[in-house]
């Protein structure tokens, strides 16, 4: 049932329980810090509002009304409820400010994500705040920013051609894709590079349908052939590691990110294979739903540790 007009406000509640806890309007504007007209006003708007006398005031000072006294009562109980309550929802934002879900695509989850949040942690601890506690899911940049539209992440880092619809983005940096292969691959030993109708017409190790490293490849060859191309795929895989484990077993060549497989190119174990009119340079993208940046907490805190930029 919906409270009437007449019930007084928490505040003024709070000023009637202070007369009665100090026994006078003065001792009660000492305890709460303000004038004694304050504390008379504010029980007589309580009154007025109420329609019931709280306070008989005389000469010799004031006191309760019996109907005063048991509305003290009444007030202390609600007050100590209301507490309890208000405790309850710091308790509630604290934890949405030091809890943090990230959803990130492949790429960014392991080569970038870990160092970002180390920094960030000993950030925190320099400052003398608690770290925060981070839940990382890795995904394909489809499912990531799926998660940051139905609320199950509250920030996203994807990778591809453009910012995923709906949701709000801000660059973060920048990654380049390459075309790898195995050391005894044909494409290891040409001079030439590999032209885009090569790379149009050749099946190639791939991530999966959503994965923004298949999404760039598909954009980058199709705007350097004129019209849309379907890639031609040897196997889809699920990951990264997938993927680079299917060309060191001879399944073909791929496009991955040069952060993943530097080591590889270093050691050996892959060859890096020239390309030659084909864009594979992708933005990374920093994604969540609602306003201009994410709520005020751990997400924004990443954001700005990220990039550099404060709110």
């Amino acid at each position: 049932m919906p409270l009437s007009s007449r019930f007084p406000d928490l505040a003024a509640l709070e000023v009637l329980l202070a007369v009665a806890r100090a026994g006078s309007l003065t001792a009660a504007s000492r305890e709460l810090g303000v004038t004694q007209q304050a504390v008379s006003a504010r029980v007589k708007s309580a009154e007025a509002q109420a329609g019931v006398a709280l306070i008989t005031r005389t000469p010799r000072g004031s006191a309760l009304t019996p109907e005063g006294a048991v509305v003290a009562e009444w007030a202390a109980r609600l007050l100590a409820v209301a507490g309890e309550l208000d405790a309850g929802l710091a308790a509630f934002r604290q934890h949405h400010q030091t809890r943090l879900r990230v959803s990130a695509s492949l790429t960014i989850a392991e080569q970038l994500l870990p160092g970002w949040l180390v920094s960030l942690q000993a950030e925190a601890r320099r400052r003398g705040q608690p770290p925060a506690e981070v839940v990382l899911i890795a995904a394909n940049s489809d499912t990531v920013a799926s998660q940051v539209s139905r609320g199950l992440a509250d920030l996203g880092f994807v990778e591809g051609p453009a910012s995923p619809r709906g949701l709000r983005s801000r660059v973060i940096g920048h990654d380049e894709l390459i075309v790898v292969a195995r050391p005894d691959h044909p494409w290891a030993r040409r001079r030439d590079p590999v032209s885009p109708a090569e790379l149009a017409a050749t099946p190639m190790v791939s991530r999966e349908l959503g994965s923004g490293t298949r999404d760039v490849l598909a954009a980058g060859v199709s705007a350097a052939l004129g019209g849309r191309v379907t890639m031609p795929v040897a196997l889809a895989l699920s990951t990264t590691a997938a993927v680079r484990a299917a060309v060191l077993a001879g399944a073909g060549p791929a496009v991955l990110s040069e952060l993943t497989v530097t080591e590889d190119i270093t050691a050996r174990r892959l060859a890096r294979v020239p390309v030659a009119g084909v864009n594979l340079r992708r933005a990374l993208r920093a994604i969540w739903a609602g306003g201009h940046l994410p709520p005020e907490g751990a997400a924004r805190d990443l954001l700005a540790h990220v990039t550099g930029r404060r709110p």
